[in-house]
């Protein structure tokens, strides 16, 4: 699978976003403002995944289609995927 540009730019927010939750640990912010923080970035990592796989699927079930093959065992490994990174 190629990653986008978008998906690459995404994870590069996150790294930044991770970087200041260490930032805001390091001037003793309130542990309430590191959590909410750290609840961003978690909600940041799930929509990653979440249009990791979309696009990991959207692939295979084409590449099934264009095989003639069934692209069932695509689907039920995407799922399986979801499912795992929770």
């Amino acid at each position: 699978m190629e990653y986008s540009q978008e998906i690459k730019n995404r994870l590069k927010r996150l790294e930044g976003q991770i970087r200041g939750v260490i930032r805001m640990m390091e001037e003793d912010k309130h542990c309430k403002d590191v959590v909410t923080q750290l609840s961003a970035v978690r909600s940041a990592v799930d929509r990653a995944i979440g249009i990791i796989v979309a696009k990991n699927l959207e692939t295979c079930i084409r590449d099934a289609n264009e095989k003639g093959t069934n692209a069932e065992e695509a689907i039920q490994e995407a799922v399986n995927m979801i499912v795992k990174s929770r």
